[in-house]
């Protein structure tokens, strides 16, 4: 598996990545959208943004995971943030390998700390965070970054093999 930074050349896949959610419950636990289906003009929109960085998983030239990471110079942080994988793929690994590669590029961006933040009912996902090395940040720091938020997410931090959470 590859992956890729998401580039004009992949932009053909957006309507693919746009399709994978098959509800709106399954978008609002993505990306927190309130529209389905969403469209590939939303998905190629998000990568405008000056601080976020796109990433395509492919298996054999085939999209198989979508996620960003979010770059906060200010605050010396990313976030890897709308990850989700290909229906047809998912109970195999691929979050975990996604989830691996993003935290990879994320660690080379040389940002003091790793986040994400995931809907709380996500509890695939959830598992899949944990088992990758994130942990839960403090209860009062997650209740702070969700006083602006519409969820209240549950919040994690990567820790670094051999770090005390």
């Amino acid at each position: 598996m590859e992956l890729l930074a998401f580039s004009p050349a992949l932009a053909a896949h957006a309507s693919a990545v746009a399709g994978w959610p098959g509800s709106a419950r399954e978008v609002a636990l993505w990306c927190g959208l309130p529209e389905f289906p969403v469209s590939p003009e939303t998905v190629t929109g998000w990568h405008r943004e000056d601080d976020v960085r796109p990433y395509l998983l492919l298996d054999g030239g085939e999209p198989v995971g979508y996620g960003e990471l979010w770059l906060d110079a200010e605050e010396d942080e990313v976030e890897l943030a709308r990850l989700i994988v290909a229906p047809g793929r998912r109970g195999r690994g691929i979050g975990r390998t996604l989830v691996g590669g993003l935290l990879a590029r994320a660690l080379e961006t040389g940002h003091a700390e790793v986040f994400l933040r995931v809907h709380p009912d996500n509890e695939v996902a959830l598992r899949c965070y944990l088992g990758a090395g994130f942990a839960a940040v403090d209860a009062d720091l997650a209740a702070d970054w969700n006083a602006a938020q519409p969820v209240a997410y549950a919040w994690l931090r990567h820790v670094p093999a051999g770090s005390a959470a």
